[in-house]
C-alpha cells in the first residue's frame, strides 16, 4: 500500500506528469529558493527530491516580497510531440486590496534537470496558470481570472487563451470558460487534458482550506461548453454539498471533518501509467485538533482513480473521500534515494534539500571554505524580506529532533548565529549565540517572534565560552524547546516550552500557504561578513506518528 501523504511537510499544489517510465511531480515554493522542487518516482510510491526548476535568484527576483507571495502553483507537463518539458509558474507580487497582482511565465527544457529556457511572459490574468498541449499541436493556457469588481462573484472564473510557441506570446485576451462543477465557490487550479472525444477541465473548489476539493467538467470542444461531472467533487476531505459561492474566504474551518486524518484535500493533477492505471495527486493537510492548525503546511497525497464506462474519473473505491492508504500501481517497486538524517557537509556541495527565504542558499552558505563544515555568512535580521541567512529544510513531522555543532565567535552585539524554527519572517524561535555587552562575553539566549511581536528571553540567558557548542531543537507534538551542550552528550534545556501549533498558516497573520522549516542561521547586521561554521546538521523525524 501507498501511505499518505507521499510528500510530507511543505509540498503544496502538486502537478504530475510522465515521460516513459519516469514520473515527475512539481510543487509550490512561494518565497523560498531554490524554486519549484521536482520529485521523481518510477512506481508512484517511492519518491526522491530530484531537482529544482528555478535556481537563479536574479532572473526570478523574490526579494522584498511578503511571506506567502512568490512562486505559486507550478504546472509541469511533458509534450511528446515537442519532446520538451514545460513549466508554467506565477510570481505573486501583491495581494493588497485583494487585487492579486501576478505575472505568469513559461519555460522549457529537453531534460528535467535543465538547462531551462529564458522565461517567456504569458499574462497577468489570474493565478494557477497551466498549459495544455492539444493533439493538433495548439497550446492553451488556463488560469483563474481573479475578480475585483463589485457585484461579481468572487474570486472569479476560469479563463483560457491560446499560446503561440512561435510568437512566444498569447493570442488575444483570455476569455472565461468555466465557473465550476459545484457550488463550493473559490474555484482555482485549472488543468486541461484530453481523453478520447472529450476535453476535461479539472479544478480545485471550495478554497484551499477545509472545504477544498477536486472537481471536473468535460466538453467536446476545447472552448466548451463544459458539463459538470454529476458526482462532483471527485476527491475531497469533506463529502457532501455546500453552497459557498457567496463567501470568498478560503479557509472555512467549519468544514473540518473529524472522521478524516487528511484535511483540505484538493488541487489535483492526474497521470496515466504505462499500463493504463490512473493516479491523482492532490494537496492535503494534517492539522492539530481542536486548534485546526497545520504546522506542516499543505502536503502532497495520492489517490488511485478509474475511468467509468461513461467516461468520468472516479476514485477506485467508489467514494470521494481522500484515503490515508492507497493501492499500489502495477509497477515494479523502485526505492529512491532519501534525504539523509545526518549531513556532515563532506560532499563538497550543498544538499539540494536546503532552502532559504528569497535568495539562493549558496549565496551565503559555503561548504568549500572549510571542508567538512558549512560556513554561513551573516546578513540581515531574520525579520527582513531581503537578504537573510537561514539554511533550512522542511519539517516533515511534528515529532523531530534537530541537532548541530557550531563554532562561532561574535564580536559585537549585532553578530548572532544558531538554530531556528521558522514559519515566516514574523513567526520564529531562534536559539542564538551572540555577544552580550551586559555580560561582556558571548551568551546564549532565545528570541521569539509571534506575529511580529518580538520577545527576547533575557531571564534565561546563559554565558558561554567561545568553543564548539552543540545546539538542539526538540519538537514533540504541541511542545517545542531548545537544549545546548559543550560535549554533545549532556544537554541542558534553555528557555521555555513553545507552542508548536502556532507555527501554522491558520495562526500566522502575515503569511499563509507555506509550512514550518528548521535550520541554521547567522546574522551580521553591521558588515554582512561575519560567519559561523557548522560541523553537521542532524534531522531525525518520526513520520509514523500522526498529528494529534
Amino acid at each position: 500500500m501507498i501511505k499518505n501523504p507521499i510528500l510530507p511537510g511543505f509540498n503544496p499544489d502538486p502537478c504530475i506528469c510522465r515521460k516513459g517510465d519516469d514520473y515527475y511531480l512539481a510543487v509550490s515554493t512561494f518565497e523560498w529558493f531554490p524554486g519549484i522542487p521536482v520529485y521523481h518516482s518510477r512506481d508512484l510510491k517511492n519518491w526522491e527530491l530530484y531537482t529544482h526548476v528555478l535556481t537563479d535568484d536574479v532572473k526570478v527576483d523574490l526579494k522584498k516580497l511578503p511571506s506567502a507571495k512568490g512562486i505559486w502553483a507550478p504546472c509541469l507537463t511533458y509534450c511528446e510531440q515537442d519532446d520538451l518539458f514545460y513549466v508554467v509558474y506565477g510570481v505573486m507580487n501583491s495581494m493588497n486590496a485583494r487585487y492579486f497582482d501576478v505575472d505568469n511565465f513559461v519555460i522549457t527544457a529537453k531534460d528535467i534537470k535543465g538547462p531551462w529556457s529564458e522565461p517567456v511572459y504569458l499574462h497577468s490574468s489570474g493565478f494557477d496558470a497551466s498549459l495544455f498541449h492539444d493533439d493538433d499541436g495548439r497550446k492553451w493556457v488556463v488560469s483563474l481570472e481573479w475578480e475585483t469588481r463589485e457585484g461579481y462573484e468572487k474570486p472569479g472564473a476560469i479563463c483560457m487563451v491560446e499560446y503561440s510557441p512561435e510568437q512566444k506570446s498569447i493570442v488575444g485576451y483570455p476569455k472565461r470558460v468555466w465557473n465550476g462543477g459545484t457550488d463550493r465557490g473559490c474555484i482555482e487550479a485549472p488543468h486541461l487534458t484530453k481523453r478520447g472525444n472529450y476535453y476535461y477541465i479539472m479544478c480545485a473548489e471550495g478554497g484551499t482550506g477545509y472545504n477544498h476539493c477536486v472537481t471536473m467538467g468535460r466538453a467536446e470542444h476545447v472552448w466548451g461548453p463544459y458539463e459538470k461531472d454529476p458526482m462532483n467533487p471527485i476527491v475531497t476531505s469533506v463529502p457532501g454539498d455546500s453552497y459557498e459561492r457567496h463567501d470568498p474566504d478560503h479557509l472555512k474551518p467549519k468544514y473540518y471533518n473529524p472522521e478524516s486524518v487528511l484535511q483540505k484535500s484538493g488541487h489535483g493533477s492526474y497521470v496515466e501509467t504505462q499500463k493504463g492505471e490512473v493516479y491523482l495527486v492532490h494537496l492535503t493537510s494534517r492539522p492539530f485538533a481542536p486548534e485546526l492548525r497545520c504546522t506542516l503546511g499543505r502536503e502532497t497525497a495520492i489517490q488511485k482513480m478509474v475511468w467509468t464506462e461513461d467516461d468520468w474519473l472516479r476514485m477506485a473505491d467508489g467514494s470521494n473521500l481522500a484515503k490515508l492508504e492507497v493501492q499500489e500501481a502495477d509497477l515494479e517497486e523502485c526505492p529512491m534515494p532519501q534525504i539523509p538524517d545526518f549531513d556532515d557537509f563532506d560532499r563538497g556541495e550543498l544538499g539540494n534539500w536546503y532552502y532559504a527565504p528569497r535568495i539562493m542558499p549558496q549565496s551565503f552558505a559555503d561548504v568549500k571554505a572549510r571542508p567538512g563544515y558549512v560556513r554561513i555568512r551573516g546578513q540581515e535580521s531574520r525579520t527582513s524580506l531581503n537578504k537573510v541567512s537561514i539554511l533550512a529544510r522542511k519539517l516533515t513531522s511534528v515529532y523531530a529532533k534537530i541537532t548541530t555543532k557550531m563554532e562561532f565567535k561574535p564580536e559585537v552585539h549585532q553578530h548572532s548565529a544558531g538554530l531556528i524554527l521558522y514559519y515566516d519572517n514574523m513567526n520564529y524561535i531562534n536559539l542564538r549565540k551572540y555577544y552580550s555587552e551586559t555580560l561582556g562575553q558571548s551568551a546564549l539566549s532565545i528570541i521569539h517572534l509571534e506575529n511580529g511581536e518580538k520577545t527576547e528571553f533575557l531571564n534565561t540567558r546563559i554565558p558561554v565560552e567561545d568553543v564548539p557548542i552543540y545546539l538542539r531543537l526538540e519538537i514533540k507534538g504541541r511542545q517545542s524547546w531548545f537544549e545546548w551542550s559543550y560535549d554533545g552528550e549532556k544537554y541542558e534545556r534553555i528557555g521555555r516550552i513553545f507552542d508548536t501549533t502556532k507555527f501554522s498558516d491558520e495562526y500566522c497573520k502575515y503569511g499563509e500557504f507555506t509550512g514550518t522549516m528548521v535550520g541554521l542561521t547567522c546574522a551580521d547586521r553591521v558588515k554582512h561578513q561575519h560567519y559561523a561554521d557548522f560541523d553537521f546538521f542532524e534531522y531525525v523525524a518520526d513520520e509514523t506518528k500522526e498529528v494529534e
